[in-house]
């Protein structure tokens, strides 16, 4: 099973804009602020908390950085608010929230949003969230993994989660590499990109190599994409060809894009040879234009 995720979409969440409609918005009249100077009463909290489900998104991004500076006293009331407002704008706000606060106690509550939660951006909020904590939102991501009770995007959040986390937690993610689970696997191999590429690590690189040979599919196609994000090494090129003759479309489809990144000479006559053989229409396409670029 592979996950994917759009990049682009979690990237703006991670930035946890605000968005306005029509005209320039400006706050409420009548919106009071909490002085970061004095301690806050649960009355003050309550009332940003409210402010979280307002309309005007300037409204929403001060209250949020009130909470911020609130902090861990905040949590109680933010966490019933992602867990149960029926406002869903609310509930989105919180998940954001909770990233400023930074308090790793919020990650189980995160983790439920992000596996219970029907609306999709509250997910997305949730998972922005749960990355920042690095290595301490590892195992929390492992058990999302290792579950078969969510959906397709939930994982793939999951997934995108300990990409991002990468190399702010190599151990954790190289163990993670080594599990029995093909999911958590497969998302742990992914993962390892960053810290590879800054580190050239052998283990890790070792345990890359082991994953292009694994008995799942999803784990060797994660294992060969990597291969091609990095940079040439030598030791895996004859595995990436021998990867031509797979039963497996999608694994020829990965293997053969990845030396076209690479621009693997050797794979030019391997290639010519399959292109006379290969049936499947997608996979000829990319062969011919692999050919044509490693040529070039």
């Amino acid at each position: 099973m592979c996950f994917e995720v759009d990049n682009k979409k979690m990237d703006n969440h991670m930035k946890s804009k605000a968005t306005t409609k029509g005209k320039k918005e400006e706050p409420k009249k009548g919106k009071q602020n909490i002085s970061s100077k004095k301690k806050p009463t649960q009355k003050d909290i309550k009332m940003l908390i409210k402010g979280l489900g307002d309309e005007n998104g300037l409204v929403r991004r001060s209250h949020a950085q009130a909470l911020a500076q609130v902090g861990s006293a905040a949590l109680p009331e933010l966490i019933n608010a992602l867990l149960n407002s029926e406002n869903v704008i609310q509930r989105r706000a919180a998940a954001k929230t909770l990233k400023l606060v930074e308090d790793p106690t919020a990650l189980p509550h995160l983790i439920k949003a992000l596996t219970n939660d029907s609306d999709s951006v509250v997910q997305f909020s949730a998972a922005g969230a749960i990355a920042i904590f690095g290595e301490a939102a590892v195992n929390h991501l492992i058990i999302v993994l290792e579950s078969q009770e969510h959906t397709e995007i939930q994982y793939g959040l999951a997934a995108w989660c300990l990409e991002f986390i990468g190399a702010k937690a190599p151990n954790a993610i190289k163990k993670a590499a080594k599990s029995k689970n093909t999911n958590v696997k497969s998302a742990a191999i992914s993962a390892l990109e960053e810290h590879i590429r800054q580190s050239q690590d052998q283990e890790a690189i070792k345990l890359v190599e082991t994953a292009i040979s694994d008995n799942a599919e999803n784990v060797q196609i994660e294992a060969i994409k990597l291969v091609g994000k990095l940079y040439r090494i030598e030791t895996l090129i004859p595995t990436l060809i021998s990867k031509l003759e797979n039963k497996s479309p999608d694994i020829r489809k990965a293997s053969i894009l990845t030396m076209m990144q690479l621009n693997i000479n050797e794979a030019i006559n391997p290639l010519k040879e399959l292109l006379k053989l290969e049936q499947d229409k997608n996979v000829r396409s990319i062969i011919k234009l692999a050919i044509k670029k490693i040529d070039d």
